[in-house]
């Protein structure tokens, strides 16, 4: 093979190299820019709004559907690819919605997302700590619900949501699982729709790796949810409440009764700020004075750093803690220690 030929190969084998990295090159710019288009308004210059409605508990893949049977996004898988990109999966709000077709993918998703519904709308909000009653009675208030069928529905109704597996139906069943947050409902919401929505976005917070470390803890849901809402309603600072769970757990493990004086406020129905002896004495499953271990259901509604304290405690040997005029804890791993805490030692 002489010299000529062999720089002949040698050049038709660069070229076939620089073709084929050209086209590798090529497939993710192309699909780059064909995902760009797929996510661009339905119709850049129009005005025109569509009326759609978000059912409660709807998947993404319904939600695209249904954008994409009213005019409103061009692809549909398109659509599902942006929101996991986006971190907007299963994020999205059930509502009634007024969107308009010049809006391009991402505005439809961040709309969903905060739940930006029709001007005809209300908004209200449910603090962390809200015991099932108060919740209902500031909807009532508010003339969102009708108090009693609200109440018959939350005790009675059918909801299919995987953290209320095993909990039976009857008075308080969903105690702490209506989440404590700011909502925006059209006007008109049915009772259902309302608790729906504050299930839908329990289960937003409830990620898969809370079931799994409920697992490790070998604690249920409703039993971590309790201790969450125990914790909720002692701790009012967010450092403070892994600290407070520790507490809880080491008595737990130790045979140790809890002795959550919120726990018998929840049974009285008011929040004592000093209980009396008789208080204490009260015969119920949910006195942790008298009874070892968690009571058998919520008392409040906690919020996400009352949940992931519950399930993440700091690691001490702490068995004691008594809270200051400001509010903050003394910890203590001695009962001796406890009482100078107390008393101001």
């Amino acid at each position: 093979m002489n010299s000529s030929t062999r720089k002949h190969r040698k050049k038709k084998y660069k070229t076939y190299i620089l073709l084929f990295i050209a086209a590798i090159l090529a497939t993710p710019l192309g699909l780059f820019y064909s995902f760009g288009k797929l996510i661009q308004p339905v119709e850049a210059y129009s005005n025109s709004t569509i009326s759609i409605e978000i059912p409660s508990g709807a998947s993404t893949a319904k939600i695209a559907r249904l954008l994409k049977d009213n005019n409103l996004i061009k692809n549909d898988f398109a659509f599902r690819i942006l929101s996991r990109l986006s971190k907007s999966d299963g994020k999205m709000q059930a509502g009634k919605y007024v969107l308009r077709n010049d809006m391009d993918a991402k505005s439809i998703i961040q709309a969903l997302v905060a739940g930006d519904v029709t001007h005809d709308a209300v908004k209200f909000t449910i603090p962390e700590g809200f015991e099932f009653n108060q919740i209902a009675n500031r909807l009532a208030g508010n003339e969102l619900i009708d108090r009693e069928k609200f109440v018959q529905l939350a005790n009675f109704g059918d909801f299919n949501y995987k953290f209320l597996e095993g909990i039976p139906k009857g008075e308080n069943r969903l105690e702490g699982f209506l989440f404590p947050d700011t909502y925006q409902v059209a006007k008109g919401s049915s009772e259902e729709e309302i608790l729906k929505k504050m299930l839908d976005r329990f289960n937003q917070v409830f990620q898969e790796s809370y079931y799994q470390r409920a697992k490790e803890l070998n604690m249920s849901v409703n039993e971590v949810i309790t201790l969450a809402s125990v914790i909720e309603r002692e701790a009012k600072l967010d450092n403070e409440r892994p600290l407070v769970s520790s507490v809880f757990h080491n008595r737990i493990k130790s045979g140790m009764l809890l002795q959550s004086c919120a726990t018998v406020q929840y049974i009285l129905g008011e929040r004592k700020e000093n209980l009396t002896l008789k208080d204490i004495e009260t015969d119920s499953p949910y006195n942790t004075y008298k009874y070892q271990g968690l009571p058998p259901k919520p008392i409040a509604s906690p919020g996400k750093p009352s949940i992931e304290a519950a399930l993440y405690p700091e690691k001490t040997d702490y068995l004691y803690f008594v809270v200051s005029k400001n509010g903050e804890h003394t910890f203590s791993r001695t009962y001796k220690e406890h009482l100078n805490a107390k008393n101001g030692n």
